[in-house]
This record gives C-alpha cells, sequence and structure tokens, in this order.
C-alpha cells in the first residue's frame, strides 16, 4: 500500500504581521489532527539555501541588483523544494513553510518592479508548476506592520526599505490572493491574537 502524500502550506506576510506566532498556532493544530509536521522557511530550509539566505538579508554598502536577487530567491528554492521539502511531503509529512513563491511575486514583483511574466517563467522552469496546496496570508497595514518590526533588533536588509516599498508588496500580495482565492486564504492579523487564531482555525479545520 502507497503512503499517502502530504500536503504543503504556506504562510505569507510582510514585515510585522506575526508569522512566527502564527506558524507556531499553525503547526500545532496540524498535529492536533494527527500529522507528523516539517517546519521551514524561506528562504532557506537546507544548509545551501541557508547559505543564500545570509547573503540575500545581509546589510551591505554594494547595492544588489534586483535580477540577481530575483536568481539567488529561486537557486535557494529550487534547493528546498527538491532536497527537503518534496522528501517529506512523499513521506507523508505535511511541510509548514515562512514564505514561499508568492512572497517572490510579491517583494521582487510588486517590490522592486521585475515583470510578473519574467518571475512566472523563472518559476515554471525551476518548479514545473509546484505550489503550496494551502497558502495563508496575513494581513495587516503597513504602518503597524513596520511599527512592529521597529521593536524588534536589528533589521535586515529588506527591513531597511522605506514605506512605499512594502505597500507596493501588500498590494501584490492582495492582488495574488484576488487571483488565486481558491489556494490563498487572507486572515486580517491585525486583531489581537486570540481572534487571529480563530480565524486560523476556521481556515484550517475547512481544509484539514
Amino acid at each position: 500500500m502507497s503512503k499517502q502524500r502530504g500536503k504543503f502550506i504556506s504562510l505569507e506576510g510582510s514585515e510585522g504581521v506575526g508569522k512566527t506566532t502564527s506558524l507556531n498556532f499553525v503547526r500545532e493544530y496540524i498535529e492536533s489532527q494527527g500529522h507528523r509536521v516539517v517546519v521551514t522557511r524561506e528562504p532557506g530550509g537546507t544548509p545551501l539555501a541557508e547559505d543564500l539566505r545570509n547573503i540575500l538579508l545581509s546589510n551591505r554598502q554594494e547595492q544588489v541588483d534586483p535580477d540577481a536577487e530575483l536568481l539567488m530567491m529561486f537557486a535557494a528554492r529550487s534547493q528546498h523544494v527538491n532536497t527537503l521539502i518534496k522528501p517529506a511531503l512523499d513521506n507523508g509529512d505535511w511541510v509548514l513553510c515562512d514564505r514561499f513563491t508568492d512572497a517572490t511575486f510579491a517583494y521582487q514583483g510588486g517590490g522592486r518592479g521585475i515583470s510578473v511574466d519574467r518571475i512566472a517563467e523563472i518559476e515554471q522552469w525551476t518548479l514545473a508548476g509546484f505550489e503550496p496546496d494551502m497558502t495563508i496570508l496575513l494581513d495587516m497595514s503597513v504602518e503597524e506592520g513596520m511599527a512592529r518590526t521597529r521593536k524588534r533588533g536589528k533589521p535586515d536588509r529588506f527591513e531597511t526599505e522605506k514605506l512605499d516599498f512594502y505597500e507596493k508588496i501588500r498590494a501584490a500580495y492582495l492582488q495574488r490572493a484576488r487571483k488565486y482565492s481558491d489556494r490563498i486564504k487572507v486572515i486580517d492579523a491585525a486583531p489581537d491574537i486570540a481572534t487571529v487564531q480563530a480565524s486560523l482555525r476556521l481556515a484550517l479545520r475547512e481544509f484539514c
């Protein structure tokens, strides 16, 4: 008897939306349904992909070319998918990932202004249609999200961008949520934790 394939869930959202807290809640909920869960992140998830993450997030004097940034994102993702995510799914595990390809369309597409068609072409070349079974998009105003971010430690290269950059990211995320409404579930991340978790529980109950 063949092993049933696991499910792949991604969590998305701009800075300060509370992904870490929500990620832990989602993991605990899925485990309560009797599934093994592999938690990972992007960029990163494997030793090579984590090295690329460090390059991508490090503050540097040299200006990073948007196309170079995009290609590093997909290089890390290709390694991540083929050496961690797909093997885990084939093993019957559920995979929960902090960001995935939707983040690239939001950050490099919306934020950096790279053509959606160019991103989609690289996505097809590297992933060949592979995508999450479900994506949870945590959404809140840019002002509130950045206010939360400033309370954390030293900002990385993306967290030092101007507010306009994040407005474009949020708009790109919400545009994708409208386009792929069957897969992407938008959760209002502005209320208190209990309210956010109630919304997450409802979305997961319908999915699981």
